[in-house]
């Protein structure tokens, strides 16, 4: 029985894990992601992107509120009365006690009719502040973009790391154990052969520092995905990566730039929100037209008739306009006004400090990308060049023709040669995407 009942028990813990489970996982894709895979994932999930999404949802419903404000109001009201008091009889003496009730109904309206434009200004402006909260929303896309891509591109430089120092440990191992039977033999001596321990165990501390890498290059990118601590995460290597592409002129990437970026097209946003905050506050100097209306009636067991009647008979209507007209408002307004204005000019400043800066960048990332390009051609040269003497010296080792203070200095420079390689390949291949996302091409690897 007891063995019976623990199945159940495990059983039903299962099927009470699944669903959660099975909840968990489809938001984050399986397996290794690529590039896009990642895009994608912070694009929906990212806290910073949901939050500016609210806020882009609260300005829809401050539009909403604001065309309301053209709609009349209506407000009914029904109360109830009960009466009880004490009076003194004159004819008898005494005191006299009396009860009644009273219902009473109204209802009132009132409209907006004219208010010099503020209601249809204020609109405009709430349609203006979605599209500014939109592109919010666009332009920290872009952020969150260059982020991951600089990220995943740095996971890449450290597995192709890794692998470099795995193949030295490979050639190193191989080169102690030849060592070793030199040693043997009589060949080398014995200083010789313990430096070729040393570098086997230098390349092995290289090898660990390079997981190292490779390790908090994940969690650097997990951070910016913001994915939960405890999931395994790996990314897909690209078959291809290019680091050497025709870059085209500043000018014109500057000039695209300026036009779509939605930075801009915000400050451009900000000017326009700015000016109808003048136009409503000028609506303060002019007059405001409302119309109200009121309908009430009520019924009291005091009275002789019966309820319907007294209701028909105590029915009151009330239509009216009101006008109200600012003649003195203590510079109110003046300075409603007058705020507008400077809000204006740093609307307009902000927009100005937002194109310079863009301009800049972009100026920055041509020049890293020239520069980038011309330390990985330097760099490709000058691994070819490494490489091959690397060669040649552990020939010449494996005759006897060179030593191996000799072999391990163009084992060294062959590793300097590799890093300074690796580094510019991925260096320029992330300063090409930054360059062309100021375009408006999207990332690919």
């Amino acid at each position: 029985m007891f063995v019976r009942h623990l199945v159940f028990l495990l059983a039903v813990s299962a099927a009470l894990a699944v669903p959660a489970t099975a909840q968990d996982t489809t938001t984050r894709p399986p397996g290794r992601w690529d590039l896009q895979t990642c895009l994608d994932y912070a694009k929906k999930n990212n806290i910073t992107l949901n939050s500016l999404r609210l806020t882009e949802k609260t300005a829809q419903q401050n539009y909403l509120l604001s065309k309301a404000q053209q709609q009349p109001t209506l407000t009914g009201n029904a109360g109830l009365t009960y009466t009880h008091s004490k009076n003194a009889n004159p004819v008898i003496g005494g005191f006299q006690t009396q009860s009644s009730w009273a219902n009473n109904y109204s209802a009132t309206s009132s409209v907006t009719i004219w208010n010099g434009g503020f209601i249809r200004n204020d609109i405009r402006q709430k349609n203006l502040e979605i599209e500014s909260a939109n592109l919010n929303v666009l332009t920290s896309v872009n952020d969150i973009t260059l982020q991951i891509t600089q990220a995943y591109l740095n996971i890449l430089l450290a597995k192709e790391t890794v692998v470099y120092a795995q193949d030295l440990i490979n050639t190193t191992v191989a080169q102690v154990d030849q060592g070793r039977k030199e040693y043997e033999a009589g060949s080398i001596a014995r200083n010789a052969y313990i430096e070729l321990q040393a570098q086997l165990a230098t390349d092995k501390y290289n090898l660990v520092t390079a997981q190292s890498a490779v390790r908090q290059n994940k969690l650097n990118l997990k951070v910016i995905l913001q994915l939960p601590y405890q999931d395994s995460f790996d990314i897909v290597n690209p078959d291809t990566l290019i680091s050497k592409e025709i870059i085209p002129n500043l000018d014109s990437v500057v000039t695209i730039a300026l036009r779509d970026r939605p930075e801009i097209k915000n400050g451009q946003l900000g000017i326009d929100i700015s000016r109808y905050d003048l136009a409503k506050a000028k609506a303060g100097w002019l007059p405001l037209l409302t119309a109200s209306g009121t309908l009430s009636t009520g019924y009291s067991n005091n009275g002789s008739d019966a309820y319907f009647q007294q209701l028909d008979n105590n029915f009151f209507q009330q239509a009216g306009l009101n006008l109200s007209i600012p003649i003195f408002t203590r510079r109110t307004v003046k300075t409603n006004v007058e705020n507008a204005k400077i809000e204006i000019e740093q609307s307009k400043l902000s927009l100005l400090g937002t194109r310079t800066a863009l301009a800049q960048s972009i100026e920055q990332a041509y020049i890293n990308v020239i520069n980038a390009q011309g330390q990985y051609d330097a760099s490709v040269e000058g691994l070819r060049a490494s490489q091959e003497s690397f060669r040649i010296a552990a020939e010449q080792l494996k005759v006897g023709a060179s030593n191996i203070v000799d072999y391990l200095q163009q084992k060294t420079l062959y590793t300097q040669a590799f890093q300074v390689y690796v580094q510019a390949k991925y260096n320029s291949a992330l300063s090409i995407k930054i360059y062309d996302f100021y375009m408006g091409i999207a990332v690919k690897l």
